[in-house]
């Protein structure tokens, strides 16, 4: 699923149709609605090792050598004429990478990581993604959601099986992850208590507000006669509401002196920090940021071809900069661990355009206290001399994305079921947590 991106460039995006809402819109009060089991609202409620997840999936398939560019590589500079980003050491005053190392740097757009990566809570993992070799969008996105590639009969994601085979944080909690979307993503699928919830803040029933309380009050009613899974679904949804309503979104106030940019994804962070405060239960939260389809006049240079991918990073790197200093470094009953991924790269070498076309190996990032960070992990650089690349023009694949996912699924998040979260996969250990 993909919502609230502005992807224009392939026409695959064009046709993409956007699924109603089951429930969305104006608000109304259910406080005489609230169950006996809702819990208090305070922090520190509840604490485990385990940590909780944020997803966030940047779809349209973002040119991981511009987010983090590879300025140690002279083929780098021969491919990309007109949108490499200058070494860290260039002469001149122009935009430059800022070293991670002696060999990769973040563009101008991500510096706002600098410190989560300086203080060793960021990983940014390169010349990884998947084995497949789709490069159709929506085919590369769902083999990565669902963990496993060109398997078009599995129909639950990863995160999802992930939820079946744990137990709880909380037992009671109605609501255990919360795509934020307008239908419930690939990734969440399989997970019991999991809504699609576009805007916690305003989870509501469509239609009158004078008469929402008498037709929530009929939907728990008349739901609770029937047979599960159907009542179940119905409850948790009624009482999801009511426990989102608990919850002071608008009065939020961050930790750190932390500053959400206000936009779609910056707000869906930021809103996501005061579920995770408030602990009430959710374990899982999937996000997405789309609009890096990125075939013409890329602009990931600051003041060059109108610098939409350069805004674009600065949106997710300063969101992702404050959810950090708010929730990473704030107080929170369980530990965080966020994990960043696209669907694939983009090709090696710049288009007549001034863009990039779809390609392969990507970046990808995870971020948290027990996030063995503070580093760029490779397995061995594979380099981008036409005759080292994939298929003559792409960076090759040296690391399977899951291989990241799946030791902090059982590190970080309690679950050494990793037959079952990530099927026929063998992940190998790359030392991307600490213990």
């Amino acid at each position: 699923m993909h919502d609230d991106t502005l992807d224009t460039g392939c026409s695959e995006y064009r046709s993409l149709a956007r699924r109603d809402f089951l429930i969305r819109g104006a608000g109304f009060g259910i406080a005489a609605l609230v169950p006996s089991w809702l819990p208090n609202v305070v922090l520190a409620q509840s604490s485990s090792t385990r940590d909780i997840i944020i997803s966030v999936f940047l779809s349209g398939g973002t040119d991981g050598m511009s987010l983090v560019v590879p300025f140690g590589d002279p083929d780098y500079y021969t491919g990309r004429p007109n949108i490499a980003v200058a070494r860290p050491d260039a002469a001149g005053s122009g935009p430059k990478a800022v070293a991670l190392d002696n060999f990769f740097g973040f563009s101008p757009g991500m510096a706002p990581l600098m410190p989560a990566y300086t203080a060793g809570d960021l990983l940014v993992a390169h010349a990884t993604g998947s084995v497949d070799t789709s490069r159709s969008h929506f085919d590369a996105q769902r083999y990565i959601e669902v963990g496993k590639p060109q398997d078009l009969n599995l129909s639950t994601g990863w995160l999802g099986r992930h939820l079946a085979t744990v137990t709880p944080l909380r037992s009671s909690a109605p609501l255990r992850a919360l795509g934020l979307t307008s239908g419930l993503p690939t990734t969440l699928v399989g997970g019991p208590k999991t809504l699609p919830i576009s805007n916690p803040a305003n989870f509501r029933i469509d239609g009158s507000s004078t008469t929402a309380n008498a037709r929530t009050q009929f939907l728990a009613a008349n739901y609770a006669q029937t047979i599960d899974p159907v009542s179940a679904n119905a409850l948790d949804t009624t009482n999801t509401i009511a426990l989102l309503q608990t919850i002071n979104f608008s009065g939020y106030t961050t930790q750190n002196g932390a500053v959400y940019p206000n936009t779609g994804f910056g707000n869906s962070l930021k809103s996501s920090a005061a579920l995770i405060k408030a602990d009430v239960g959710v374990e899982a939260i999937h996000a997405f940021l789309g609009g890096w389809d990125t075939h013409t006049l890329q602009g990931n240079i600051p003041g060059v071809d109108g610098q939409g991918m350069h805004n674009r990073m600065l949106e997710l790197s300063s969101s992702l900069a404050a959810f950090y200093a708010d929730v990473i470094q704030g107080t929170t009953a369980n530990g965080v661990t966020v994990v960043v991924i696209s669907e694939f790269g983009r090709n090696a070498r710049e288009n007549g355009d001034k863009g990039t076309d779809h390609g392969r190996g990507n970046v990808a990032f995870a971020m948290g206290k027990k996030i063995n960070g503070g580093r760029v992990l490779t397995d061995r650089w594979p380099g981008l001399a036409r005759e080292n690349l994939e298929s003559g023009q792409d960076l090759r694949v040296t690391m399977d994305h899951r291989d990241i996912l799946a030791e902090i699924v059982q590190n970080r998040l309690g679950n050494s079921n990793l037959s079952t979260v990530f099927p026929d996969y063998t992940p190998r250990n790359r030392g991307v947590t600490k213990p």
